[in-house]
């Protein structure tokens, strides 16, 4: 009878192993595919942030030309400034029923029009201080995001505390507009980049336990191009933050 028994088990073990090795290889799979799409749309941001910079500043006398007035000093900013908001939207509530290949073309569409939108920074801030800033941002980000992923803890918990955090940023923000106060300006940078941190490795754990094995071709990647937005936003806000803080103004 132990014979029996345990000439049983070996095939239930290796059948066992193949499937978790299966997973293991898929959700690898899955969550490079968000990386990478992620990676590419801060590329499209960064690319499209210099060429606007650079067409919008004449280098002799260091002043805006046509197109620089056009895009930082008339109505047409608020349009620039809003259209990635509005992209944001459009793709939350569309995506489901866009195909991949569409879900993926307003991501990079959506990446290239925050690329126009940042690119004041640069009028802003010196190029030292923003290269500085986003190697800072790099490293912090892909802490946090492996810290995420690798986690055995749970950190749903930190959902609620997280959204509330960043509805007060929001809120904080838009009252300093009016107050243009250094110290509120501050204690909103500090924050900012403490919930910014906290929802980079709350969402890569969302992000991957989205991943379910049966999802097909489609399916698997808008849950990658949603993801990917999702850690774009954390990055590139987690930027700003630490900007605002550490950058040197021009």
């Amino acid at each position: 009878m132990s014979t029996f028994d345990r000439n049983n088990q070996v095939p239930y073990a290796t059948a066992g192993s193949y499937a978790d090795a299966g997973i293991d290889q898929g959700l690898r799979a899955y969550m490079l595919g968000v990386y990478n799409y992620m990676t590419l749309g801060l590329a499209i941001t960064g690319l499209v942030a210099m060429a606007t910079v650079y067409f919008a500043i004449d280098t002799a006398t260091g002043g805006l030309t046509t197109f620089g007035l056009a895009i930082y000093a008339s109505p047409l900013k608020w349009v620039i400034m809003l259209a990635p908001l509005a992209m944001v939207f459009f793709l939350s509530f569309r995506i489901q029923s866009m195909s991949a290949s569409a879900a993926q073309t307003t991501f990079w569409i959506y990446a290239a029009l925050m690329g126009a939108s940042l690119s004041s920074i640069f009028l802003v801030y010196t190029g030292g201080s923003i290269a500085r800033v986003f190697f800072i941002t790099a490293a912090s980000f892909g802490a946090l995001s492996l810290f995420g992923y690798t986690t055995k803890k749970d950190l749903s918990a930190w959902g609620s505390f997280l959204f509330m955090g960043l509805i007060g940023i929001v809120l904080a923000s838009l009252v300093n507009i009016f107050l243009a106060s250094s110290a509120l300006q501050f204690a909103v940078s500090v924050i900012g980049v403490l919930v910014f941190a906290g929802l980079t490795a709350y969402d890569t754990q969302q992000i991957k336990e989205m991943y379910y094995e049966g999802d097909g071709h489609e399916a698997t990647t808008k849950k990658s191009v949603m993801g990917a937005l999702r850690l774009y936003l954390d990055f590139i806000n987690m930027f700003l933050m630490l900007l605002q803080l550490f950058g040197n103004r021009e």
